[in-house]
């Protein structure tokens, strides 16, 4: 039921889903072995007693690219993380940089893509800070990054599938600016007229409160490797390439897109007020400004 929306992405008959299991080497193949183009884009953000880090990020990204090499798939698309390390501190990196060597190892036409922190409809950045269930933090809201535009990701994705010459490359996909969780949170409450308060927690003492949570609760919560990622910083590899060798020369910005996705979060009382930048170019044409050169 969850999928059944995106039928209507195509024409009658050309979206199909297939049921697979990602332990289940036969049923990855069956889902391959037809394709001219494969993207993985499963990922876990936190672990759970049925999958752990490694069991998705390494194992199973292992059994999709010994599929795709077995049916001589022409083109393979493995969708990363920004900071994807070994020699991480986070188990979410670590297991998403030995994930990259493991498939480019099996199949060295891979092309992989390490997209920042993304921003979209149903994202779990902007609809996280806006919501009022997140309150709790470790670092002050101080991790920096450059967060990316679902739809400019998207994009580059569909021009890969086109370029041949991406085979074998890594990407880099991120946004024009670099903000720390504290200035994104200040641009979502002006935004939505709102102020969500955060409580800052040590780390000794999140991780084994997120622990607990983790295992007694079967919703998401937070995980010990989240308030772990709280405290780095995005890396950007130089070697990797960017929006601009595939042709995308500015990617969207933050700040003009946050009216657009955050809108639902007002008041009834503010909800028809024009965005916040709007607003702000408003109140300056409210001021003459005088230079004077004496």
């Amino acid at each position: 039921m969850q999928k059944r929306h995106l039928k209507v992405a195509g024409d009658l008959g050309k979206v199909v889903f297939m049921e697979f299991d990602l332990r289940n080497t036969q049923s990855i193949e069956e889902s391959v072995r037809h394709s001219d183009c494969v993207y993985n884009l499963i990922g876990r953000e936190y672990p759970t007693k049925n999958f752990t880090y490694e069991d998705v990020h390494v194992e199973g990204a292992e059994r999709i690219a010994e599929a795709v090499a077995k049916y001589d798939v022409d083109r393979y698309i493995h969708v990363s993380s920004y900071n994807a390390d070994k020699d991480s501190p986070s188990e979410f990196f670590k297991t998403k940089g030995i994930g990259e060597e493991a498939v480019r190892k099996i199949f060295p036409e891979t092309t992989i893509v390490r997209p920042a922190p993304m921003f979209g409809f149903e994202d779990r950045l902007l609809h996280k800070l806006a919501g009022v269930t997140n309150l709790f933090t470790s670092n002050h809201l101080q991790q920096r990054f450059w967060p990316v535009h679902a739809i400019d990701v998207g994009q580059a994705l569909e021009l890969m599938l086109q370029d041949d010459n991406t085979a074998s490359e890594t990407y880099e996909l991120y946004g024009p600016t670099n903000y720390s969780m504290a200035e994104i949170t200040q641009l979502v409450d002006k935004e939505i007229f709102k102020h969500r308060r955060h409580l800052n927690v040590p780390r000794r003492i999140m991780k084994p409160i997120a622990a607990l949570l983790n295992r007694a609760l079967w919703w998401p919560t937070i995980s010990p490797d989240e308030v772990e990622r709280e405290f780095i910083d995005q890396k950007i590899d130089p070697k990797a390439k960017t929006f601009k060798d595939l042709g995308i020369a500015e990617p969207a910005e933050l700040a003009k897109l946050t009216f657009h996705y955050l809108q639902s979060y007002r008041s009834s009382a503010y909800y028809d007020l024009p965005p916040a930048t709007e607003r702000e170019k408003r109140e300056e044409k409210k001021y003459l400004h005088v230079l004077d050169d004496q």
